[in-house]
């Protein structure tokens, strides 16, 4: 399995998906500030594993800080939270991580300093172990709705990279392909950051699942053309309607999905999911450097005093939306009830 991020004693330790194909480079970092550049210079990203990431950061910060009393301790694990929780605005896992390592905090906060820096490296750990869990029932519940041949399309990267394993949308495809089902993957390469020609293509040529990169372009051609059977992404963030938030572009693929009569799922788990957030109109959506689109593999590709655009989310409405796969199940319209359902009621994976 992909190890995308582990707990050590050294530190937090990821995969850099930075150099990521041609690399496979792991980096470690040993204090919670480190951890946050990370999370901000996308070393790792996607929504589960950025979730997990922070609450490791949150641990390490609280393993490693000075205070002797309680007091103290809670003043250094607010200004841990606080720059863990800057990083990256759109992915909800962030925050939902935050608030669990303050509730755990609060939980503990009459024992000793000990036993709670002990506590809350150990609920970060668990939150990993969950992850990798929610994304396995994932993949069983969403097998099923993917077609027994023929192409999938994939837009990003929603695989073990993005999670602690197994992956949510890939994870699907990966439970689907071992069912039995002689799915082919076409790879949208997701400009600018190339997710998906970078990434997803790696991973699945590792597990050896047909892999074929295309780009963001060619994608109403091929489904015009018969070759994509359904279209299955990822989530930074869902609204409580169902609006789904994702790597930009993956709105242009739903509408080309739904004119060409192709489902289009999107897998998440419940921790993606935002009851407070009414709809896709209120989802903070990330700006990132303009140099990612000027510039490829260092070289400029744009005239100077050209003006760039660089959100790096869209919103999905969720009538475009067939289904969303979480690990409790598979939500359909009315969104408004099926998601708060499933998001309110845990129940096993």
């Amino acid at each position: 399995m992909i190890k995308t991020l582990e707990w050590t004693a050294e530190g937090v330790r990821f995969i850099d998906q930075t150099k990521l194909p041609t690399e496979e480079v792991y980096v470690t970092c040993r204090d919670y500030e480190e951890v946050a550049t990370a999370i901000r210079d996308m070393i790792v990203r996607g929504a589960p594993a950025i979730g997990v990431a922070a609450a490791m950061g949150v641990a390490l910060g609280v393993r490693d800080a000075d205070g002797d009393h309680v007091a103290e301790l809670r003043r250094q694990f607010d200004q841990i939270c606080d720059t863990i929780g800057e990083t990256r605005p759109t992915a909800v896992n962030l925050f939902w991580a935050i608030r669990r390592m303050q509730d755990r905090f609060e939980q503990v906060s009459e024992l000793p300093v000990a036993q709670i820096k002990q506590a809350i490296v150990a609920e970060a750990q668990r939150m990993y172990v969950e992850d990798i869990a929610a994304n396995e029932a994932m993949g069983r519940h969403g097998a099923v709705l993917l077609p027994a041949s023929g192409g999938v399309l994939t837009h990003c990267n929603a695989g073990a990279l993005a999670t602690c394993g197994y992956g949510t949308a890939l994870g699907v495809v990966r439970a689907a392909v071992e069912s039995g089902k002689k799915i082919h993957i076409y790879a949208d390469e997701t400009r600018p950051f190339l997710q998906g020609a970078r990434l997803t293509a790696w991973e699945l040529v590792k597990d050896n699942i047909p892999t074929t990169v295309i780009a963001d372009n060619m994608a109403g051609a091929m489904m015009r053309q018969g070759k994509i059977g359904a279209v299955i992404v990822g989530a930074d963030r869902i609204a409580a309607n169902g609006d789904v938030a994702n790597k930009i572009g993956t709105y242009t693929v739903a509408v080309l999905a739904k004119e060409h009569g192709i489902p289009f799922y999107v897998a998440a788990p419940t921790s993606t999911v935002d009851l407070e957030t009414p709809d896709g109109s209120k989802i903070p959506i990330e700006q990132r450097s303009s140099r990612e689109v000027s510039h490829i593999a260092g070289k400029q590709m744009t005239p100077n005093g050209a003006k760039i655009e660089n959100p790096a989310f869209d919103v999905t409405p969720n009538e475009y939306v067939t289904a969303i796969i979480t690990e409790r199940g598979v939500a359909k319209a009315p969104y408004g009830e099926s998601l708060k359902g499933l998001a309110t009621h845990a129940v096993a994976v």
